[in-house]
């Protein structure tokens, strides 16, 4: 009755049933791993379920991947929200910018430093956090209830305490901070023999990998919620970036996690996909006088003919 024929209607209710269950297995994978990273992209999930996609005969393109997402409420917009956590309209020297052209090909010879803040039921506490460039690894984090140039000095000597090159020559990288630039801090560095870069006045892109990685935590792990209080945000920080470090893959690591690309050397390959911006469109040129008589005397000749 329907012009199809009873093996064509079998045939279309199997591959819809298998359609269904394949879709509910990548929910089920998706919904597991956002149990860690609440808010990780859509790009990263496809990166990371490629093997239980092999591993169960499942053909998803990205695209389709989107829609399937999009359909079961599970993609994420990340909430803009900005606190002024920078003032460096201080007397302390601020050092010239070092990593301007440098390209690290290997952990520990760029660890660049910056500080966010978390909201509390009590009001904001302000994490700081020492990120290798190279690998994107977190080296060293702390929790801090004021703006006080201690918690970057913890989140500093933690780093240090974590470190495995001993003998690669390192630069620290960060803003004009008054945390970054008081005594205390560079006294540190200096015992290290570490050599001292900051960004330009005003240009938070020449320190890009730290509040990158200070976007990452806050939007894809959920960190700009409301906590409890400052204990909780303790918590819930060391898990994040025990998560973080262990199993988020890195589009500019390679697709590597942190702890793998910080065990490695060489350059990293990008993987993000670099788009080009649409070329102007070119205003039509002109219709000319011979090509306006030529287009007359076509319709002319048409409406002729129409009304012979």
């Amino acid at each position: 009755m329907f012009g199809k024929s009873r093996q064509s209607f079998h045939q279309m209710e199997k591959r819809r049933l298998k359609t269904s269950v394949e879709e509910e297995i990548v929910l089920v994978y998706v919904r597991e791993i956002r149990k860690q990273m609440p808010r990780i992209g859509v790009r990263k999930l496809h990166f990371m379920l490629q093997d239980i996609l092999q591993s169960n005969h499942i053909k998803l393109g990205r695209d389709k991947f989107f829609n399937l997402l999009r359909t079961h409420n599970l993609l994420v917009r990340p909430r803009r929200r900005r606190v002024k956590t920078t003032y460096s309209n201080h007397l302390y020297w601020k050092y010239p910018n070092l990593i301007r052209d440098y390209v690290p090909t290997g952990p520990e010879q760029i660890w660049v430093s910056d500080l966010t803040y978390l909201s509390t039921e009590n009001g904001f506490v302000y994490l700081s956090l020492v990120t290798d460039q190279y690998s994107k690894k977190i080296m060293g984090y702390y929790v801090s209830p004021t703006l006080a140039a201690s918690g970057p000095l913890e989140a500093l000597k933690m780093a240090f305490n974590n470190r495995e090159h001993l003998d690669t020559k390192l630069i620290h990288h960060s803003d004009r901070g008054i945390q970054y630039c008081c005594e205390e801090y560079i006294s540190i560095l200096k015992k290290y023999t570490v050599s001292i870069s900051m960004s330009s006045k005003g240009n938070p892109y020449e320190n890009a990998v730290a509040e990158r990685v200070n976007g990452i935590l806050k939007t894809e792990f959920y960190l700009d919620r409301f906590f409890r209080d400052i204990n909780q945000v303790h918590s819930v920080v060391k898990s994040v970036i025990s998560i973080y470090n262990s199993n988020r893959p890195h589009a500019s690591c390679d697709n590597l996690t942190p702890q793998q690309a910080h065990e490695g050397a060489g350059i990293l390959k990008k993987r993000w996909k670099v788009y080009k911006p649409k070329k102007d469109m070119k205003e039509p040129e002109p219709i000319g006088e011979e090509v306006k008589r030529a287009i007359k005397q076509l319709l002319k000749k048409e409406y002729t003919s129409v009304d012979n």
